[in-house]
């Protein structure tokens, strides 16, 4: 049985600015690579937060039926989301443990709800390590942000 991974990544150019997110999936069997896929996006003023959950939720979402999947991030805040913080959010009524509204609140239930179909196992790398797979993801994300950054550089400056 081949085994899933999704080594995800975001970027952002200011934060809030252009952002970028990309997902690189990799089927393998026994170590060879059967089957990979890109996925990358953007948006215009977002921050890197968000679009490291893009990463992670456009890998899950991507999936055609239910998987186990290895999700591999460098995102520290991606990984304990959604392994630890997340329960006590939706047990709060998606609330911190000081009662403030947990940001990014429509991402985290979008994500709860991707992961939800698949047997996910979440792990995370250190970033800019020179992992190959990461980065890619990062290339991805860097490449999913360019047309936002091109369109802010192009606009004219607000008075």
């Amino acid at each position: 049985m081949p085994e899933l991974f999704a080594y995800t990544d975001g970027a952002c150019s200011g934060n809030p600015g252009p952002g970028g997110w990309g997902a690189l999936l990799i089927a393998r069997d026994n170590g060879a690579v059967l089957r990979e896929r890109e996925l990358s996006g953007g948006e215009a003023d977002t921050t890197n937060n968000r679009m490291e959950l893009m990463a992670a939720i456009s890998a899950l979402e991507s999936l055609t039926r239910a998987s186990a999947i290895t999700v591999v991030t460098d995102s520290a805040y991606v990984k304990n989301g959604v392994t630890a913080w997340i329960h006590g959010w939706k047990r709060n009524g998606w609330k911190t443990a000081d009662k403030k509204p947990v940001k990014n609140a429509d991402l985290w239930q979008r994500l709860d709800a991707a992961q939800a179909r698949h047997k996910v196992t979440w792990q995370w790398i250190k970033g800019h390590a020179g992992h190959e797979e990461n980065e890619r993801a990062d290339a991805l994300a860097r490449g999913g942000m360019a047309p936002y950054k091109k369109a802010m550089k192009a606009s004219p400056e607000k008075a």
